[in-house]
């Protein structure tokens, strides 16, 4: 029984991480957004919590997720809040006192569609 538990965590993750994958260059994501698109929009913490395990931004670009308010992770475990901005505003995304303009830059409902669909 104890083997299943871990087995099903670890295919939760591998759908994080495939649709982290999927949000554009110069385009955020919430993490409710994340969760949704993994199976569950309620696990949005335990999306944070898989992103900060991530093994390798370069292939899975952790740093395209931030809050519904738009605003970085002061945990970003590249580098912290900072180490994210920068690395989002070297794709174009603009922030304004820190915060992104999600009504701009956050996946749009047809690029969530697109990335659902690609994850099937």
């Amino acid at each position: 029984m104890n083997d299943i538990l871990p087995q099903k965590k670890s295919t939760l993750a591998q759908k994080i991480y495939a649709a982290v994958r999927q949000i554009p260059r110069g385009k955020v994501a919430t993490y409710s957004q994340i969760a949704a698109l993994a199976g569950n929009k309620n696990l949005r913490r335990y999306v944070g919590n898989v992103l900060h395990k991530n093994p390798s931004n370069e292939q899975t670009p952790c740093h395209r997720v931030v809050n519904a308010k738009g605003l970085c992770s002061a945990n970003f475990a590249f580098g912290g809040a900072n180490a994210q901005k920068e690395k989002l505003e070297s794709e174009g995304v603009e922030f304004t006192q820190n915060q992104i303009d999600m009504k701009r830059f956050c996946i749009s409902e047809e690029d969530f569609e697109v990335i659902r669909l690609a994850l099937k």
